[in-house]
């Protein structure tokens, strides 16, 4: 595999670079807002590799070579820092993406160690694509902070697609969604982890089936808050007083991409075509 072997070069001393913001599809979305939120003067790039869409069932080869792929672009555009906004393609292909590459590399893991730690009854339950939850890097992660805690993975093949294809809201989206948290309700978990960027939008179904006693925990705020710390260390904050502006480039464009990624953003947007696929 060529690109993991050459050697990504690069030097951003320009703090007013935008920061680049990368998923298999439409998930790395609910990062990308909190970043916009809480850091409102950086200018972000957003890429969403919806062609490949779904990354939790690809081969770690194939989203190795994504990732490298699509870091290369936003190097290419200048970026000042990458956030890799996928839980599948952070715990496959990060650290070598680190190895490559002298700008921050912010990557999103499940909050095990939150959950464990404010968990009552010690049984926490994380919700995973498949390629998350086999993965021996994840394994670890659970191993290292589990505090005592029993730990669910429960892998949700197809809950993904349904968000892509903007059907979070279907009868069979629910259905699946049933299927997946009730015997884990069932087992007495009391806090659920969204281990992929892409289940906080379906958080709410999730809240409504798994019940008040269950609290639940995603990432984008601590990633938001690491991001803005490696920042601040290497000097990169915007200091500018202007609003910052995000661009959104996909490797598959078409009006109803667009109109979804429109409805998760909360308003109208421009998804523009990803220069190499």
């Amino acid at each position: 595999m060529q690109e993991s072997k050459q050697k990504i070069k690069q030097k951003v001393t320009d703090n007013s670079a935008a920061i680049g913001v990368f998923d298999s599809g439409v998930g790395g979305l609910s990062i990308t807002k909190c970043i916009a939120a809480q850091l409102p003067h950086e200018n972000i790039i957003y890429i969403a590799d919806s062609l490949h869409a779904p990354y939790g069932e690809k081969s770690v080869d194939f989203i190795i070579q994504r990732v490298n792929t699509i870091a290369k672009l936003l190097i290419a555009k200048g970026v000042k820092a990458i956030v890799i906004a996928c839980n599948t393609a952070t715990v496959n292909a990060i650290e070598q993406l680190r190895a490559q590459v002298n700008i921050p590399i912010i990557g999103v893991e499940p909050a095990i160690k939150p959950a464990a730690k404010q968990s009552i009854s010690k049984k926490i339950a994380i919700l995973a694509t498949q390629a998350t939850s086999g993965n021996q890097r994840f394994k670890d992660l659970i191993d290292l902070h589990h505090n005592g805690a029993q730990v669910l993975i429960q892998p949700c093949p197809g809950l993904v697609e349904f968000i892509e294809q903007g059907k979070q809201h279907s009868p069979a989206c629910n259905a699946l969604l049933r299927q997946y948290i009730e015997p884990l309700v069932n087992q007495g978990i009391d806090t659920l982890v969204l281990g992929c960027t892409h289940y906080p939008f379906v958080q709410h179904q999730i809240s409504v089936i798994a019940g008040p006693q269950v609290s639940i925990i995603e990432t984008a705020a601590p990633v938001t808050l690491q991001l803005s710390k490696k920042l601040a260390e290497m000097d990169l904050t915007a200091n500018s007083s202007q609003q910052g502006q995000t661009q959104f480039f996909s490797s598959l464009v078409t009006k109803q991409q667009e109109q979804i990624f429109s409805q998760l953003w909360q308003e109208p947007l421009l998804l523009c075509a990803l220069e190499h696929k």
